[in-house]
């Protein structure tokens, strides 16, 4: 039998806790047993508490900057991690690696390693995703094709960590303002059902693509989804939210969706419940 987090937590007095832990459900719950959409967000890596309080379900982690060693892989800062998750009920949706914007994943000498301790540290915090960026020097694309060192070297590096990824549980996410068509080509060349595309409705948006087509081409490749418009509150900017929401619900999509809003009253907590609700609302949740 498979609980909610809520009724563990209502049951737990009656002896629940004695057959499953609560960090244990939680990581379930952040890897889909629940099979529904969940609402994480980027805004609160460090404060689980402003999380819960802004009515999120998860957050979105940084795995720190560039070292022989990421934060994310050090013991001491996952154990602060788990203590938050147990004292809140907010679980890790995923982790993310900002810092391979600067550092290409498929080039970069020191990637494999921080591929390796990331997945690791995914599998042990429970977290259901890993967002793997490609911005600024790990653009893939140049003049709107596929760089070849690049895109060479990360599928054959992706096909090396797949199969960990995989027994941990784990799906890597590729964040690229990529078209549907291209982004296939790529996870087509990898191989492996471990690795999908993080779209974000926000860039995509800004690209000119058609996010809703784009969404409904991508079915069953998207591990996870990035909601935002630029300096706008859901529903008030350049991305027409309704037929997106319609495509998500199309394809039967259910992941996480991970706000990355702004804050255009300055109130993180109060701004990022708003887009929260929002989407809620546009979803049917």
């Amino acid at each position: 039998m498979i609980f909610t987090r809520r009724e563990f937590l209502k049951g737990s007095a009656m002896g629940i806790a004695g057959v499953m832990t609560i960090p244990r459900l939680l990581a379930q719950e952040a890897r889909g047993v629940g099979k529904k959409i969940r609402i994480s967000a980027r805004h609160f890596s460090g404060n689980f508490e402003q999380a819960k309080e802004a009515g999120l379900e998860g957050v979105e982690v940084g795995v720190g900057g560039a070292a022989e060693k990421l934060r994310i892989a050090d013991l001491e800062a996952r154990q602060k991690i788990k203590d938050m998750v147990k004292a809140t009920g907010v679980v890790v949706s995923s982790l993310s690696m900002d810092l391979m914007n600067g550092h290409p994943s498929g080039t970069d000498p020191q990637a494999p390693a921080w591929l390796a301790q990331t997945v690791e540290a995914a599998g042990e915090l429970g977290a259901a995703g890993i967002l793997l960026p490609f911005f600024g020097k790990a653009e893939l694309l140049e003049n709107n094709e596929f760089k070849k060192v690049e895109v060479d070297g990360l599928v054959g590096r992706l096909k090396e960590i797949a199969p960990a990824a995989k027994k941990a549980g784990v799906s890597i996410g590729i964040e690229s303002t990529l078209s549907a068509k291209m982004f296939l080509e790529l996870l087509d060349r990898v191989g492996s059902d471990a690795v999908g595309a993080y779209y974000d409705i926000g860039n995509s948006t800004n690209k000119g693509l058609d996010v809703p087509a784009d969404i409904r081409d991508l079915k069953g490749r998207i591990t996870m989804i990035h909601f935002k418009d630029g300096r706008s509150f859901l529903g008030e900017g350049k991305v027409k939210m309704e037929p997106v929401c319609e495509a998500i619900k199309a394809i039967d999509y259910k992941g996480w969706i991970v706000l990355e809003t702004s804050c255009p009253t300055k109130d993180v907590i109060a701004d990022c419940k708003r887009n929260a609700d929002f989407s809620r609302k546009l979803l049917g949740l």
